[in-house]
């Protein structure tokens, strides 16, 4: 099992976290630059002004106003070592209201091949090359990485929730309609009980690939040069907020496809080629496609949206057939993965180089985007997909494989800002 600790904990102050909402932004992966500045202009101690600083040296900047708000008293570190529950509530695309809950803890970092850690994507080097700086520069955990372990008993969850009903959350700050509750817990007695939640039990990353192998990066780098490491330093370990996998607020967004600027597309050719291997149903717009996807069993069904047409598609053949058979079984059970393979690839004549470079792809969340983007002509075909399971992840990284990229969105974003970690 991964091993996890309590730490002590760098919040704002009591006063400043009466207006969080503020405070807090999501992880730097999700920002773009119009919604960097408007994070910029929300607060002067906004969390983004460490996660992704808009100085020329962005690094230097976020050391240099990191140290300056630990001495003005604008943050404060704990004095006790802590675990902090955090309660998401939010409402999903149907408006059904949910609430995840977990809990930040400091886990220990492990090299993937111990088999205690297992991720489910791809990393690329430039995002761990931004980060390894940030942490260099910081020596902080600004953000966290977004862990899951499966415990069919739900002991956390029972600890977690029977503090917060007696225990007013250290923080309560609304963020785009998702409300963010954190509390902290410094009993040695119920801390064990967290602990023992994740025995025998790997984790999985859900969210922070990239902020997961930084931190092995920088962890190697700072053993490296201290002759007198014993391997509990903080850089051991890294920031986590860790979710069980059968708690009922765990929800998975799909990630839809988007192609444009392919010099040869033509609908028709691409009908064609789609009714050799899929059953195509016309359907007539947004909903009507909602509406198919929801019913038709199938992993491999897709919404195909192009200007004037929607058209719904389910494989009538045998998926071992469309993808790469040296696969493992867990990987061909995605859908993601026929598209790419058969669709995308051969289909369509993405290589695989310009899918890693996003050369021809875009993605989005909200199929309403799917709809937009096809009908002004910024792209030549959406394809609306179905999420992807908390199970499905599981089993891919069980396999040491990776899904394609942008596989799984779990929704709600683990926001910045509610803590960080030292790890000098």
């Amino acid at each position: 099992m991964p091993e996890i600790v309590p730490f002590k904990a760098i919040l704002y102050n009591a006063e400043l976290l009466k207006r969080a909402d503020k405070l807090i932004c999501p992880p730097y992966d999700v920002i773009s630059p119009a919604f960097q500045q408007q994070l910029y202009s929300s607060s002067p101690l906004n969390a983004i002004r460490l996660e992704l600083p808009m100085e020329a040296d962005p690094y230097e900047a976020a050391a240099a106003r990191l140290a300056e708000w630990l001495e003005s008293g604008d943050l404060q570190c704990d004095t006790e070592p802590a675990i902090y529950p955090c309660f998401q509530t939010f409402e999903d695309t149907d408006g059904m209201a949910h609430i995840r809950c977990g809990f930040f803890t400091a886990m220990r970092l492990y090299d993937f091949s111990e088999k205690k850690v297992l991720p489910h994507e791809k990393t690329l080097s430039g995002p761990k090359a931004d980060r390894l700086n940030l942490f260099r520069k910081t020596k902080t955990n600004i953000s966290s990485i977004f862990g899951l372990y499966a415990d069919q008993s739900k002991s956390a969850d029972r600890v977690m929730k029977s503090f917060a009903e007696s225990n007013e959350p250290v923080i309560d700050a609304q963020f785009q309609g998702v409300r963010n509750r954190m509390w902290r817990i410094t009993d040695p007695a119920l801390v064990a009980q967290f602990q023992q939640s994740l025995q025998e039990r790997p984790v999985y990353i859900a969210d922070g690939h990239h902020r997961y192998d930084t931190g092995v990066n920088y962890r190697n780098e700072r053993a490296a040069a201290n002759l007198s490491h014993t391997g509990e330093e903080p850089y051991n370990f890294i920031l986590t907020y860790l979710a069980n996998i059968h708690d009922e607020g765990l929800l998975i967004f799909p990630i839809h496809r988007l192609v444009h600027t392919l010099s040869s597309f033509d609908i028709t050719t691409l009908r064609g080629a789609l009714e050799e291997h899929f059953t195509l149903t016309d359907l007539h717009d947004r909903a009507d496609l909602k509406r198919y996807l929801d019913q038709e069993p199938s992993n491999y069904t897709y919404g195909v949206v192009t200007p004037g047409s929607v058209i719904g598609i389910a494989l009538k053949s045998n998926p071992e057939t469309l993808v790469d058979p040296l696969r493992p079984d867990a990987m061909k059970d995605l859908g993601l993965v026929l598209l790419h393979d058969h669709i995308l690839g051969k289909l369509l004549g993405i290589s695989q180089e310009s899918m890693a470079k996003q050369s021809n792809l875009l993605y989005v969340h909200d199929d309403r985007e799917v709809f937009e983007a096809v009908e002004s002509g910024k792209v030549q075909v959406g394809f609306v997909v179905k999420p992807t399971t908390v199970e499905q992840v599981l089993a891919v990284s069980e396999t040491g494989e990776v899904m394609p990229q942008k596989s799984t969105f779990f929704y709600p974003k683990i926001m910045t800002g509610l803590l960080y970690n030292p790890i000098a």
